[in-house]
């Protein structure tokens, strides 16, 4: 193939593959203007009303331009912009919770300050929760370019389907995965490297619960892993680190691997891979 017959190639893929699709760069700026916004106000600055007021109508038109670029209405796309930022004080009210929440459980949470400018766990719930809002309003493509811009930002993984209540709480979060259907209740602990995810993941799944629903009041610690539509994890629950479970446990269990200390000198490596060999068969 010559140059010139691939990108005529690469000119018509292209541009049967570009609609409905909002610029990307444009998409993180929103994101970023809105999370400063809300969050992290100029420092050293006498901030004035009018000063918010030109913000928020600056906000609204970005967003109804994006927005236009997925439905290609011009009314509706700023009906659906109007009434995201109709829902935008009760999304802040929620997230101040998550906030307060942060800091009554991390012991090296300074204040809600810091955790509003510096943790990549709120950052991303509160990328989820503007996510999840429009998803909610039938729009699909700008909430996966938001929260995949907070996951390549984070390492933390959040489907705008999912479902998550208030007071939710990340700490340190690299490697979190919540997936599409997942349903997370109140006040819920979640650390590093966990995943709430589906056992099958086959497309014709996709209309159905995939992923695990999570209760008021669990504590999940890093490296757990969680699987499947059936499974229900119950209120009051702790599931320990590195656990695997594709089944529902009910309210109030702890479910942990069980460890084993074994005195240096009694320790055989021989006995050990001979174990292993013979459990594996």
């Amino acid at each position: 193939m010559t140059d010139k017959d691939f990108l005529s190639l690469l000119q018509k893929h292209n541009k049967k593959h570009s609609g409905n699709i909002p610029d990307k760069e444009l998409s993180h700026q929103f994101i970023d203007d809105i999370f400063d916004f809300l969050f992290v106000p100029k420092t050293g600055v006498n901030q004035k009303e009018s000063d918010l007021e030109k913000g928020w109508f600056s906000l609204k038109s970005h967003l109804t331009t994006l927005i236009y670029d997925v439905v290609s209405d011009g009314s509706k796309a700023q009906s659906l912009s109007d009434q995201f930022f109709k829902k935008l004080p009760d999304i802040y009210e929620t997230l101040q919770k998550d906030a307060s929440f942060f800091v009554a459980n991390d012991p090296a949470a300074l204040n809600k300050e810091e955790v509003l400018h510096a943790y990549p766990g709120f950052y991303t719930i509160a990328v989820y929760r503007i996510s999840n809002a429009l998803w909610k309003a039938g729009i699909r493509a700008l909430p996966r370019i938001f929260t995949e811009y907070a996951h390549s930002k984070t390492g933390i993984d959040i489907h705008p389907g999912a479902s998550i209540g208030g007071s939710f709480f990340i700490d340190h979060g690299t490697g979190v995965v919540i997936g599409e259907t997942a349903v997370i209740g109140e006040k819920v602990k979640i650390y590093q490297g966990v995943t709430i995810g589906a056992l099958n993941s086959s497309k014709n799944k996709k209309d159905k619960r995939r992923h695990p629903v999570v209760e008021d009041n669990v504590v999940i610690y890093s490296g757990a892993t969680i699987l499947g539509g059936e499974t229900i994890i119950g209120k009051d629950s702790i599931i320990g680190g590195n656990a695997w479970i594709t089944f529902s446990v009910p309210p109030g269990s702890l479910v942990y691997h069980k460890s084993e200390v074994v005195a240096k000198q009694n320790f055989s490596y021989k006995d050990s891979v001979e174990k292993i060999f013979k459990t594996s068969n």
